[in-house]
């Protein structure tokens, strides 16, 4: 019988290197975008809290997709994703988000975006996901709103 999971340790994170530009590429090397960093914690209350920080696009996916689907199997009362410090997203992200959604809502789990950046607010308003997604102004409103 496998372990059982635990919710996340406190301040516990996760960084993606940016991608490096080819070795034969002019600026070999060089950094060609940010860090993802995904940092997670569990309020007193129980609720989940997954705080993502950098550029969510295809490049950096991986370590938010883990996170994400671990949390939900998890099946806190409550997953909120801290969009404050994503500083771009792209399709590949938003789908993530939206697979999220729905994978929270077959476990039961209550699942609130909070405080997304100026970027991210205009990619959820354009497809019109603002709609879909339970958005909240800060970590705060969205772990202690209502359900």
């Amino acid at each position: 019988m496998p372990a059982e999971k635990t919710m996340p340790a406190e301040n516990e994170s996760v960084t993606v290197p940016p991608t490096t530009a080819p070795s034969d590429a002019p600026g070999a090397g060089a950094p060609l975008g940010p860090d993802l960093a995904v940092h997670t914690w569990c309020t007193d209350a129980g609720a989940a809290v997954c705080a993502l920080a950098g550029d969510l696009d295809i490049e950096t996916l991986a370590p938010a997709r883990t996170t994400l689907d671990a949390l939900v199997e998890q099946r806190p009362p409550l997953l909120v994703v801290d969009l404050s410090q994503v500083g771009f997203c792209d399709s590949s992200g938003l789908n993530l988000l939206l697979q999220t959604r729905i994978s929270a809502a077959a476990a039961d789990v209550d699942f609130r975006l909070a405080a997304p950046s100026g970027t991210v607010r205009r990619l959820l308003e354009l497809t019109c996901t603002d709609t879909v997604f339970s958005l909240h102004p800060t970590v705060e409103a969205a772990a202690t709103g209502p359900r």
